[in-house]
C-alpha cells in the first residue's frame, strides 16, 4: 500500500463501503505493460473500472481504450480519448450503437457471428472489423465460458464474407479468460490465430492486426507469472508461428492495469458463531456481492482481507455480505484468517479490489449503496 493511499485511511474522510484509488500505481502499471509489450498497442479495458479519474490518467499516458457498448464509447470520448483509438470489442451490439460509434468516428469493430456482421456492414460501411476466436480458458480463474467467439472454418469464412460486403477484414482476436494465471493459454490460442491469418493470405486477404485480448492475472492470495513473462511468451509464441513477419499487436489490459491500484474499507456489521454451521465464526460486510464483490462467486476470485489495526490470533472465518439473499457469501471453502476478536463496528481491508468492483456493484439492492469510491 502506498504512503497516499494509507495516510488518505487514516483521515477517515470516508464513509463505508470506500473504494480507494491511487492513481500513481495505475500509471506505473501502464508503464510495466508497455515495457513488457514494447510493440503493442494498449487498448484499457473500460469495463474493469469506468471511472473518470482513471479514464483521463490513461489517457494523457497515451492508452487507447476498448468499450463494451456506446455509454463506454461515450464516457472515453469525455475523457479525450480520439476516436480513432476506440475499440467497440463487444460482439454483441444494438443497431443504434453502431450507429453512434460509427458517426462519432470509431472505425474498429469486433464481431463471431454472420448476424453480427450483417449489421455492420449496413450500419458501418467501410469500417475495419476483427473476427474473435473461441480459445481454451484453461487456467483462467474467471472464465468466460462459451458466450464469445467461433472456431477457425467460420472465422476465416467470415472475414472472406467481409471483404465481399465492403469492409475491411483487419484482423482477429481471442480471450483466453480473466485472471489468467498461465502463459501456455496465450501460446496455444496464437498458434490457432496464425492458422486462420496462413488460410486468408491464400485467399487474397492479409489480415493485419491480432488482439489477444486481456486476462493478465493481479497478484491476490497466490503467486502469479510477472508481466516480464507474458509479454516473453507472447513474443516467443509470435517468433514461432509467424516468423519475421509479424502482425500489428494489440492487448485489451483491464484487471492488470487497475486490480491492485485499489482497497476496499468494509465495516463489520455483525460477527457471531453460527451453531447451525459447527459453530463456525461467521463475519458479515456492509459490502458483499451485490456491492461490487461479485467475482467471489463460486470463490472464484480471492481477495485477500486484512484488519492491521486490530490484535490477537487469527483464525479462518466465514465472510459474507449484508444483504438478506442467501448467496450472498463471499468465502466459505477458502481460508481467511482474520482477528478473532474483530467485532462489530470495526474495519477491515479487501486488498486490489480497483478492478470489477464498481462496475458490477448493484444500485440499490435491498437498499443497499454502491460503495464511496475516492480517487488519489
Amino acid at each position: 500500500m502506498s504512503p497516499k493511499l494509507a495516510r488518505f485511511l487514516d483521515s477517515g474522510a470516508f464513509s463505508t463501503p470506500a473504494l480507494i484509488c491511487d492513481l500513481d500505481r495505475v500509471r506505473d502499471n501502464f508503464n510495466a505493460l508497455q515495457a513488457a509489450f514494447p510493440r503493442t498497442s494498449i487498448y484499457y479495458a473500460v469495463k474493469a473500472n469506468p471511472a473518470a479519474p482513471i479514464l483521463d490518467t490513461l489517457t494523457r499516458l497515451g492508452s487507447k481504450f476498448d468499450a463494451a457498448s456506446i455509454e463506454e464509447i461515450r464516457l472515453c470520448l469525455a475523457a479525450g480519448a480520439s476516436p480513432a483509438e476506440i475499440n467497440f470489442g463487444n460482439t454483441v451490439k444494438k443497431c443504434s450503437a453502431i450507429l453512434e460509434a460509427w458517426h462519432a468516428g470509431v472505425n474498429l469493430f469486433a464481431f463471431d457471428s454472420r448476424e453480427e456482421l450483417d449489421k455492420l456492414a449496413q450500419l458501418a460501411p467501410g469500417a475495419r472489423v476483427y473476427c474473435r476466436l473461441a480459445v481454451s480458458q484453461s487456467g483462467a480463474e474467471w472464465p468466460l465460458s462459451r458466450k464469445f467467439g467461433t472456431d477457425p472454418v467460420d472465422a476465416r469464412t467470415l472475414l472472406v464474407e467481409a471483404a465481399d460486403r465492403g469492409l475491411v477484414p483487419y484482423g482477429l482476436s481471442f480471450h483466453v479468460g480473466s485472471q489468467q494465471t498461465g502463459v501456455g493459454a496465450y501460446q496455444e490460442a496464437i498458434g490457432i490465430a496464425a492458422m486462420v491469418f496462413t488460410d486468408l493470405r491464400c485467399r487474397g486477404i492479409d489480415l493485419t492486426m491480432l488482439n489477444i485480448g486481456g486476462g493478465f492475472p493481479v497478484r491476490y492470495r497466490e503467486d502469479i507469472p510477472s508481466m516480464g513473462d507474458f509479454g516473453a511468451a507472447v513474443t516467443d509464441a509470435l517468433r514461432q508461428h509467424f516468423g519475421n513477419d509479424w502482425p500489428q499487436l494489440m492487448i485489451e489490459p483491464g484487471r492488470a492495469l487497475v486490480g491492485d491500484a485499489g482497497v476496499i474499507v468494509s465495516e463489520v456489521v455483525l460477527a457471531c458463531n453460527r451453531s447451525t454451521d459447527g459453530d463456525r465464526r461467521w463475519i458479515y460486510l456492509d459490502i458483499g456481492r451485490f456491492g461490487g464483490l461479485a467475482e467471489t462467486e463460486g470463490e472464484a476470485i480471492r481477495y485477500r482481507i486484512s484488519a492491521p489495526s486490530i490484535g490477537g490470533p487469527d483464525n479462518n472465518m466465514v465472510i459474507a455480505g449484508p444483504t438478506c439473499d442467501g448467496v450472498d457469501v463471499l468465502y466459505r471453502e477458502a481460508a481467511t484468517p482474520l482477528p478473532e476478536r474483530l467485532a462489530s463496528g470495526d474495519r477491515v481491508l479487501i486488498h486490489d479490489t480497483g478492478a470489477y468492483v464498481t462496475s458490477y456493484a448493484s444500485q440499490g439492492f435491498n437498499g443497499f449503496n454502491p460503495p464511496e469510491e475516492h480517487y488519489l
